[in-house]
């Protein structure tokens, strides 16, 4: 550890995360070796603000550290096959919104990773920018013309540490993760189901329920997610907009990053790596950080309402176990384990449907008054969308949304959008995508 009475009070790089990170490589008799080998993984070239191969790396490796990542069986891969087809005729009874899902693929953990690192990078890389800038704009001017070239070395390095620790959450999420929408997002492949049966297999050891019980479960929420993600053109892009805010809204405590840094023992390589991945980014929590999250969270909480209370009215008359499966579901959603512990602390990203159960009785509600059509149509346009205020109200919505309509402007927009089915663009969410 450095020893703050050691300090130079003339260091131009005292008081930022960099001073620390010199001393370090500066410190007394440390393991060359192994620092020489975490420098050049560090300086190897990438492109973009990430290092996104360092990345796939470092969660593979996490991957195989976490324990046993099986192919998936036969009898497993059929299980899905016939899951998909049962869950396809079951939700045509709940929702008229039709499947877009051409087939099923079955992923191990270390595949879950390489198959869903494209869409990680389009979520991670505003994120990720913002932190970089942030820990330059900390060096002091004085500092940055003493530096002069090593600018670019320190960025990079900034990168390759983001990437490091982006690897190790992603690793650690795919020992838990279902399947590719299970955490709200759409990160599989296009028009197909994607499970994890390793993983769905665990969880059904865990409740003591039928794996078939749990296999079609799964499927039926994966095969929802996927109508409403192909229905609901503007959705990702809304998801995507959300994330991005909260990374440009992001603060880092500069002064949290250099405690940690100063506190690494030089001599002990595992310290180092330890230190490296205990969430050296984690964000400061600002205003507009706030308000992009609750944004994302709403979100979060409409789509995993609407697949509940879908699944739910699929299964009702045809699943004995339907609800210890949803209550198990809900508690997972909103409940952060260990998995998602470990990807939240170090890129600050949080990706749980909080008013899940707000959202559900909404859509229960208004399938109720007004019947299914009505339910979906209000996915048609962004503007329809409810509220958090309406989560408050569940049962209230469609009375009067926050923009001022009223009861009989509501039920016009509805009407329209029912006789139509148009999208936010004025086109058909039904048409069929390119192939």
């Amino acid at each position: 550890m450095v020893d703050d009475a050691n300090q130079n009070p003339d260091d131009p790089f005292r008081g930022t995360p960099f001073e620390g990170m010199f001393q370090m490589f500066g410190a007394s008799q440390p393991d060359m070796g192994n620092m020489m080998s975490m420098v050049r993984q560090f300086m190897q070239p990438y492109r973009g603000p990430v290092n996104y191969d360092l990345a796939r790396k470092t969660a593979r490796e996490t991957v195989h550290s976490i324990g046993p990542d099986p192919a998936p069986s036969i009898g497993q891969r059929n299980a899905v096959q016939d899951a998909m087809r049962l869950a396809d005729m079951w939700l045509d009874r709940a929702t008229a919104l039709p499947s877009p899902a051409r087939h099923a693929v079955t992923w191990t953990r270390d595949e879950w990773v390489e198959q869903t690192l494209p869409e990680w990078k389009s979520m991670i890389s505003p994120l990720a920018v913002n932190a970089i800038q942030t820990m330059e704009d900390s060096v002091p001017d004085e500092a940055r013309a003493m530096i002069g070239p090593l600018a670019g070395m320190l960025k990079q390095a900034g990168g390759a540490l983001f990437g490091q620790q982006l690897g190790t959450g992603l690793g650690h999420l795919s020992s838990d993760v279902l399947s590719s929408t299970d955490i709200g997002l759409p990160l599989g492949p296009h028009r197909a189901i994607a499970i994890v049966p390793h993983n769905v297999a665990e969880l059904a050891k865990s409740l003591e329920l039928p794996e078939t019980d749990v296999f079609l479960y799964v499927v039926l929420r994966e095969n929802a997610h996927l109508r409403l993600f192909h229905h609901a053109t503007w959705l990702r892009v809304a998801l995507l907009n959300a994330i991005e805010e909260f990374g440009k809204g992001m603060g880092i405590n500069v002064e949290s990053i250099e405690e940690r840094v100063r506190s690494i023992d030089p001599s002990d390589p595992a310290a180092i790596q330890e230190a490296l991945n205990a969430g050296m980014f984690e964000p400061e929590a600002t205003p507009a950080m706030q308000k992009s999250r609750e944004r994302l969270e709403l979100l979060l909480a409409l789509i995993e309402g609407w697949v509940d209370e879908v699944v739910g009215q699929a299964t009702a008359d045809t699943m004995p176990t339907t609800h210890a499966l949803a209550e198990a579901m809900r508690r997972r959603r909103v409940t952060k384990g260990p998995a998602e512990e470990a990807f939240a602390s170090l890129v600050g990203l949080e990706l749980r449907p909080r008013r899940l159960r707000d959202a559900a009785a909404l859509w229960g509600a208004l399938r109720d008054r007004e019947g299914p059509a009505a339910r979906d149509a209000i996915w048609g346009h962004p503007d329809l969308a409810p509220t958090m205020a309406d989560l408050d109200d569940p049962l209230g919505f469609g009375r009067e949304t926050e923009s001022g309509l009223s009861d009989a402007e509501f039920d016009a927009a509805l009407e329209q959008l029912l006789d139509e089915g148009t999208g936010p663009d004025g086109g058909s969410d039904n048409q069929p995508d390119a192939e």
